[in-house]
């Protein structure tokens, strides 16, 4: 990516949403412009976990918003991603959809464990280059996401459902502080984040940072009170909770450095924070500038270098983990992506969605026998499920679900996904992957040299792969299963047809 170059990255954060712009300089990202929205969503899921209008229409407009400032990027420079909120909503979809149309940009519903990811990159990129092993805690809305890690690199990560927002519904409810409440509401953050306590204990780490909401107000106000600068301590915060209790009430609470949008959840947030505090035997935490946004732009930048992509190598660990077959795997995509390449024109083989979605081709590829190490019988449910379910690094969630679903697809009956028979992208990746791994079912090296795979223009439906008139007599099991193909497809609103043609 060229110097100068200017990157955005949009949090949907369950308590404010957010857009950072930044220009490359020489590996580095300079912030040119940031915008912050507190839109509450976090408090606007009802009982049956559906985001409620008015909590749609929150989110809708300030995306409208954000979209008018991104009107111009590429869309390779863009990325916006969506957190815990989000993810728990049953009507996702319907805020996706109409939200992705108001931004301009796609929107990535995220992992709890690549939310914690991209927190550390954000947190790491900014902080002076240290061999400091590190603790990063990020005290959310809706999540509180904890990682481990040493320069770059995130070692262990994790996310647990407690944050600021949702603490402060269900223990403080109408701004009401008490010190029982507060006592509650710490137990209860013990309960969920009790496990913390082997997986990051003191003796793993060196320095302990803070990252985002909770932490930057908790650290801003003990600031203008004379506590010292960007650190949080446990006098500090004993401090602040005998202040907050005194209050009674959130909208009591003189303090300076609290900001407005933070006076509704900052029991919530101050409980989590004592709560980690005392699981994690933390003396002092300080506060951290790097968070998601930051981890999201500097991910953008290593995007289309696939050789040090994040994705490419999660990919690779996967298959490394379940045994994957390497060399059949390698054929399979090899074969895939020679046909696909015929489907697009040299100007769109030049093009970076042709490279991405070629890129997410040869992934499936890599992982459509992922599911032989649990049963030989129907593997390729399993590895649709596998892969559905994993947390991979680097991944969305609608990314690896359309991983496994070309996974499910790539043999057998083509009626279990009629819903994403509608996507032409994904048809052609579906037909190239389910072709090669036709021709190299014999698990030896495949014979593609003069095969023709081409889509009709006047009927863009249909498909014809053209073989050489010799092929099918050197070929005859590979000339049965894809006739058997061309049966699958016609069962579809897709047709498929193998037309022998002089060589």
């Amino acid at each position: 990516m060229k110097n100068g170059t200017r990157l955005a990255a949009v949090d949907l954060g369950s308590n404010s949403f957010r857009l950072e712009i930044g220009q490359l300089d020489h590996g580095q990202i300079h912030r040119t412009e940031y915008l912050k929205e507190t839109v509450r969503q976090g408090n606007g899921l009802d009982a049956d976990r559906n985001l409620t209008p008015e909590a749609l229409q929150r989110g809708w407009d300030c995306l409208a918003r954000f979209g008018e400032r991104l009107s111009g990027f590429k869309s390779s420079t863009v990325c916006a991603v969506a957190t815990q909120t989000i993810r728990e909503a049953r009507n996702r979809d319907v805020f996706i959809t109409r939200a992705q149309e108001l931004l301009g940009f796609p929107i990535d519903v995220i992992s709890g464990t690549e939310e914690a990811r991209l927190i550390y990159q954000g947190v790491a990129h900014l902080l002076p280059q240290s061999d400091e092993r590190r603790l990063v805690i990020d005290i959310g809305g809706r999540s509180t996401e904890l990682i481990l890690g040493q320069h770059l690199n995130a070692q262990t990560t994790a996310s647990y459902r407690v944050g600021s927002v949702a603490w402060s519904m269900r223990y403080f409810p109408n701004g009401e502080l008490s010190a029982s409440a507060f006592k509650a509401a710490e137990v209860a953050a013990k309960a969920i984040l009790d496990e913390t306590c082997a997986l990051y204990s003191r003796n793993q780490w060196d320095v302990a940072y803070g990252s985002s909401g909770t932490m930057g107000a908790v650290a801003e106000i003990l600031s203008a009170s004379g506590w010292p600068a960007e650190t949080v301590t446990r006098d500090g915060l004993e401090w602040l909770l005998e202040k907050l209790v005194k209050a009674k009430h959130a909208d009591n609470v003189n303090l300076l450095g609290l900001k407005e949008d933070r006076r509704a959840v900052i029991g919530g947030g101050v409980s989590i924070l004592r709560a980690v505090f005392d699981l994690l035997k933390i003396d002092h935490l300080y506060h951290a500038q790097g968070a998601l946004r930051h981890g999201v732009l500097y991910e953008l930048i290593e995007s289309n270098d696939d050789a040090g992509d994040i994705r490419s190598n999660s990919i690779n660990r996967l298959a490394r983990n379940f045994e994957v077959d390497a060399k059949q795997a390698a054929c399979v995509a090899d074969t895939a992506s020679f046909f696909f390449t015929q489907l697009r024109s040299k100007q769109e083989v030049n093009d970076d969605s042709f490279n991405l979605l070629l890129r997410k081709l040869r992934w499936a590829a890599q992982l459509h026998e992922i599911g032989t190490r649990i049963s030989h019988s129907e593997y390729h449910k399993h590895g649709a499920y596998i892969v559905d379910n994993a947390d991979v690094s680097g991944f969305d969630l609608s990314e690896l679900h359309r991983l496994s679903q070309l996974i499910l697809g790539h043999r057998g009956k083509l009626r279990k996904l009629d819903a994403a028979l509608s996507d032409t992208a994904f048809v052609q990746q579906l037909l190239c992957l389910r072709l090669a791994v036709i021709l190299c079912h014999a698990r030896t090296e495949c014979e593609a040299t003069g095969l023709k795979l081409e889509q009709s223009r006047s009927k863009p439906q249909r498909f014809k792969l053209f073989i050489p008139t010799n092929w099918e007599q050197l070929y005859p099991q590979s000339a049965h299963l894809l006739r058997e193909e061309m049966i699958a497809w016609s069962k579809t609103n897709w047709e498929l047809i193998v037309q022998t043609t002089s060589s």
